[in-house]
């Protein structure tokens, strides 16, 4: 199915405000030691302001798109009467560890798919940052700093991997025997590159790409929470980009095996064979 360039930017504008309202929690964040509770291990944190973001994007999407699904990080999903076949995947806070460390790499994520799984509009709002990246299926990708205006975004100069300087960005499993196996791989994975950064927020990784700043990205692991807005603002801004292929939070899946199985990249069109094939 098509649509219309009015719903599309409908969409656009929901998810804007939904990652808004999230980031405005976050940027409540006042230096102070914040309290926390571990998730997955000593390295992985939930805060309050990661619930808190996710009540206040889900309170937008409840009020303004009441028949759509939404999948979240903390809070599953909410499944509504006579859905519209509309799905918001959102992640309220990507970076927590960041957060709590209080480095600026961090992030609300807002994306939505249509009953067929194409992705129709992300966001991912970065406050610490003062910066927003948004997308809509074939309109392109734009990027705004301490909202200014937009400029339009064009993915990586190409030419930088033979010059050298290409900069790969990645990430790495928190549990310690798949980071020792990614650790392993990670000469093989550098061919090609100058140089490799981790900033510990996928969704802003992919957003880089997009701008330029890093030349090509790829990680295992990810949940689609995690890449569904960058992914698609990086492959509006005409980057190469592979999402993996994972069962559905409406599945109930994916698996955390299938999870760490899959990658998810992004690049200039030259480093499009750069990554293992899943």
């Amino acid at each position: 199915m098509d649509y219309t360039e009015d719903f599309l930017a409908e969409l656009l504008t929901t998810a804007r405000r939904a990652a808004a309202a999230g980031a405005a929690v976050l940027s409540g964040r006042d230096g102070a030691r914040l309290s926390q509770e571990t998730k997955s291990s000593g390295s992985d944190w939930v805060t309050e302001f990661d619930l808190a973001a996710e009540r206040a994007v889900r309170a937008v999407l409840a009020d303004e798109r009441p028949r759509d699904i939404v999948t979240g990080e903390e809070q599953g999903t909410t499944i509504v009467d006579s859905p519209s076949g509309f799905r918001w995947s959102i992640d309220p806070l990507d970076g927590t560890t960041n957060f709590i460390r209080d480095i600026v790499y961090y992030a609300t994520s807002v994306a939505v798919a249509d009953d067929h799984g194409r992705w129709l509009a992300g966001v991912v709002h970065a406050p610490a940052l003062r910066r927003e990246y948004w997308a809509v299926r074939g309109g392109g990708a734009f990027r705004a700093d301490d909202g200014g205006d937009p400029r339009p975004l064009d993915g990586p100069i190409p030419g930088r991997d033979s010059a050298g300087s290409a900069l790969l960005a990645t990430g790495f499993s928190y549990d310690p025997a798949i980071r020792a196996e990614q650790a392993r791989a990670l000469p093989a994975l550098m061919d090609g590159f100058g140089d490799m950064r981790r900033l510990g927020s996928a969704a802003l990784d992919l957003c880089l790409v997009a701008d330029g700043t890093h030349d090509a990205y790829g990680e295992r692991g990810l949940n689609e929470h995690d890449f569904a807005a960058g992914a698609l603002i990086a492959e509006e801004a005409g980057c190469w980009v592979r999402r993996p292929q994972l069962t559905s939070p409406l599945e109930g899946g994916p698996t955390p095996e299938e999870r760490l199985a899959l990658w998810t990249c992004a690049g200039g069109i030259e480093f499009s064979g750069r990554f293992p094939v899943e």
